[in-house]
């Protein structure tokens, strides 16, 4: 939802640079917010100090956004295994370096500036997200925070956000515009990419090496250890999760009358619609001149012409009740009047006006039974909740008095589910994410021994869980007879791969030597085959080719023989010359160049933007603290210096 908030950056310079910086924005935020002591943060940069508080909100975020996209739980220990936990501190540390640097420029957006965007953004959301009063229509600051606390974000938060997000796009944007690529950018870039390559090849034709044997069950074994990284199974459990949820226990809710009327009565006055109306306003010079204004609009003269002849501009309010006006004068008299009526000269708070009434609409008293529907699920849903925390209350009380999980949660009508074994990724053993299990659940489950039982852990609105891990199956490389039939066939696979660029080379080296390109393809039972024009304007038409062939093909002197993979998954060898190197056309390049010119210079100003981010780290001589980072997300780090100790052969300290 906040994502949708930022989109305030006009500029096409601005866009371009921030491509790749706005999507880290929305997911990492680059607010300086939570301060502690100087020195003590994850990221210290200039006179910016990011907490381990704020960290661990801006992990969190990238966390659920890489779950959402892989459809997959991401533990912090499995972030730490793949190193994104130092890329995440990398780029944050890239983010705050330029934001304190430009800061320091005194490129600082004011607060009415800050306070005009968020109103702008916040009126740009969908009518039942928008934080303003519904009776008033004034902007409500705690519809606001509320708001952005469903995104774990505070004001302030959001708000320093802002103000470096405008202040950096502010300052590259003015960057740009002074910004002119030189011309011979965009030539070079032409002439390398139109350049083309007459490439001769042919392929090494399997019948012509000798087929690998069956591997013994000793070479397969050794072929296992050399890749038991990839063969080992992960370590798995099976756990019992006891759920008690508020949702699910609805439909067995008996809802209570007179819970639904005192519902109703305490928020009858909200439900209620208030009178509205539309209406135009002119603000006149004095109450002589308001006198011929109400007298030319009572005539049905245009409000625009009216308010011309004295230099003003009528305002137009349309379906605003009667607290949404400014001025308490020129509301009461509004109010007085019928659809179509022209008041006199109104003696407002603000000045001397005069109004046109142009629509009506009536108040609405709200009904029970016109918002039955939404009172009774509001109390069912109460109800609910508070059947679950009794649930709960049963649960712990038959825990504390020695019941296991699962015979508590049977005392307490509890459901309990058993799974099969999943791994620490939340997956089964076909690598499908299991439903109904949350990241939280997993990493629970996965700190505890076998047989260990988790306390009860809410997750808010009257969902609850708790987790007992029956058993734990180790990390293991799968018995030889299980799989040796797929083993075999990789095996083979790769041997015979194996002999394939020998022979290719071998052929190669026959050609380097002097013997004729074609006399060694038939030597070797294959056909030369050519590809004249090939360029890199053109490689996605033979992408058929494969990548491995077509980046051996650039990379190659012109009349240098060289092997290479070829096919989209590299499954045959080719021996291939490079015949010829065609310069660019001159008038092409020329042509391209204007085309390009614009491409040029998005391309400089982004590396402008990336060398500017580093050039302010090294300048402020940033710094990082990758052990409270880790800290800050719930990893051991104790455990960790070990486990990496131990994978080293060296004892940790």
């Amino acid at each position: 939802m906040l994502a949708g908030f930022r989109s305030f950056a006009k500029s096409p310079f601005a866009v371009l640079l921030f491509g790749l910086l706005i999507v880290s924005f929305a997911i990492f935020g680059i607010s300086d917010v939570f301060k502690g002591p100087r020195g003590s943060g994850v990221i210290d940069a200039g006179s910016r100090e990011m907490s381990a508080q704020d960290f661990k909100l801006r992990f969190d975020n990238y966390r659920k956004e890489i779950e959402r996209r892989n459809g997959e739980p991401l533990t912090p220990d499995q972030a730490v295994e793949r190193g994104l936990d130092k890329q995440i501190v990398q780029e944050l540390a890239l983010q705050e370096s330029i934001a304190a640097a430009i800061g320091k420029m005194g490129v600082v957006p004011s607060d009415k500036l800050i306070a005009k965007t968020v109103h702008e953004q916040m009126s740009q959301l969908a009518p039942g997200q928008r934080p303003f009063d519904p009776i008033t229509g004034k902007f409500d600051p705690k519809l606001y925070a509320a708001l952005l606390a469903q995104n774990n974000l505070t004001p302030q938060a959001y708000e320093a956000s802002l103000r470096d997000e405008i202040a950096q796009g502010h300052f590259f944007s003015a960057v740009a515009d002074g910004l002119k690529a030189p011309r011979i950018y965009a030539a070079l870039q032409a002439a390398y990419g139109l350049e083309t390559r007459d490439i001769a090849a042919f392929a090494v034709n399997p019948a012509s090496v000798e087929k690998p044997a069956p591997p013994t069950d000793a070479q397969l074994i050794a072929f296992m250890k050399e890749n038991a990284d990839r063969l080992t199974r992960p370590e798995t459990r099976v756990l019992s999760i006891m759920r008690v949820s508020a949702k699910a226990l609805e439909p067995t809710v008996a809802i209570d009358p007179a819970a639904v009327q005192k519902a109703f009565d305490f928020r009858k006055d909200s439900l209620a619609k208030p009178e509205t109306r539309s209406l135009i306003q002119i603000v006149a010079p004095d109450a002589k001149a308001a006198a011929t204004i109400s007298q030319r609009l009572a005539k049905g003269e245009d409000p625009a012409t009216v308010a011309k002849a004295y230099g003003k501009s009528p305002v137009a309010l349309i379906d605003k009740p009667k607290t949404a006006l400014p001025d308490r004068k020129v509301a009461d008299a509004a109010f007085s009047l019928a659809a179509g009526q022209v008041s006199g000269p109104i003696n407002g708070e603000l000045g001397v006006s005069v109004v046109k009434v142009t629509k009506v609409t009536p108040g609405v008293t709200a009904t029970l039974d016109s918002v039955r529907p939404q009172i009774e699920a509001e109390v069912r849903a109460q109800a609910a909740q508070a059947k679950a925390y009794d649930q709960t209350q049963a649960y712990q009380d038959a825990h504390d008095a020695g019941a296991d999980l699962v015979a508590a949660a049977s005392k307490a009508g509890a459901m309990v589910v058993t799974t099969a074994p999943i791994t620490a990724q939340g997956a089964d053993q076909m690598g499908q994410p299991v439903a109904g299990l949350t990241p939280d659940m997993i990493k629970t489950a996965f700190g505890l021994p076998q047989g260990g039982e988790s306390d009860l852990i809410e997750l808010g609105k009257g969902e609850y869980y708790a987790v007992k891990v029956e058993k734990v199956v180790p990390a293991a490389m799968p018995p030889l007879a299980e799989i040796k039939p797929q083993l075999t066939a990789v095996w083979m696979g790769q041997e015979m791969g194996k002999r394939l660029k020998a022979k290719a080379d071998e052929l190669a080296a026959r050609v380097k030597k002097g013997e004729s390109f074609e006399a060694v393809a038939a030597a070797a039972q294959s056909n030369v085959q050519r590809v004249p024009g090939l360029s890199r304007q053109n490689a996605q038409q033979h992408m058929g080719l494969g990548p491995a062939f077509l980046g051996a093909a650039f990379d190659a002197k012109p009349n240098a023989v060289f092997t290479a993979r070829a096919g989209q998954q590299g499954e045959a060898y080719v021996v291939a010359k490079l015949e010829a190197v065609h310069a660019a056309p001159t008038n092409d390049v020329a042509r391209y160049a204007v085309i390009a010119q614009a491409q040029a210079a998005n391309g400089l100003m982004r590396d402008l933007g990336e060398a500017s981010r580093a050039a302010a780290k090294t300048q402020l001589k940033t710094k990082t603290n990758l052990t409270l980072a880790r800290q800050a997300i719930g990893v051991d780090t104790d455990a960790l210096a070990k486990a990496e100790a131990a994978k080293s052969g060296k004892k940790a300290e």
